[in-house]
């Protein structure tokens, strides 16, 4: 699903921008390009996961317009 690589790839670029800014080891240049850069990510990672609730909704609607509610299994 390009949905999932999308934001999966998003992520680990989110992680490692936090990884870098965390190190403490860039110049402030640097460092706002890592931010700018993070925040981008996490838009993506942001729009996917909304991208994800509307077809979910989509598929828990009911013909009548009611919701069909249903325990979320994370096992």
């Amino acid at each position: 699903m390009a949905t999932t690589k999308s934001f999966e790839s998003s992520l680990r670029k989110l992680e490692d921008s936090v990884e870098q800014l965390e190190s403490g080891e860039l110049s402030l240049d640097q460092a706002l390009k890592v931010f700018s850069n993070g925040v981008k990510q996490a838009e993506s990672c942001r729009q996917a996961l909304r991208d994800v609730e509307l077809k979910v909704e989509k598929l828990l609607k009911q013909e009548d317009g009611s919701w069909d509610r249903e325990a979320f299994d994370d096992a």
